[in-house]
């Protein structure tokens, strides 16, 4: 993606530089500390370059790799992580969306093998 050489971009420009709506980058402000942008004398977000380029990461954390807010978070701080917050593991680790799928058939293969054991433990012990 080829950002326009400019020294400002309303908040507008922004959003569909990312792709996403102006209300997430919004939120994204209140989530990420580092991206805070200057306002116009009208109080109009005005983002500088390096803005456009962390809120670019940001997106790419959260929708291509997977990331949680707080995962991309720390990702952005340097810190790296291990897992997720709540224990998942990094994105890094996890299914792209086309092995969701196969990932989920196969869970749906085990569950259902692991419920006819159950059956089969269940008729032999009331069989007994």
């Amino acid at each position: 993606m080829r950002i326009p050489d400019k020294h400002f971009f309303k908040i507008g420009e922004v959003a569909e530089l990312a792709g996403v709506e102006p209300y997430v980058i919004r939120y994204w402000e209140s989530e990420f500390r580092s991206l805070r942008p200057q306002k116009s004398r009208s109080n109009q977000r005005l983002f500088r370059r390096k803005d456009v380029e962390r809120i670019l990461e940001i997106r790419r954390l959260l929708y291509e790799e997977g990331y949680k807010i707080e995962g991309a978070r720390r990702q952005l701080e340097g810190q790296g992580a291990e897992t997720e917050p709540n224990g998942d593991e990094p994105a890094t680790k996890r299914p792209k969306a086309g092995q969701s799928i196969a990932a989920l058939r196969q869970l749906a293969t085990e569950a259902h093998a692991t419920i006819a054991v159950i059956e089969k433990l269940l008729d032999d012990d009331e069989r007994a």
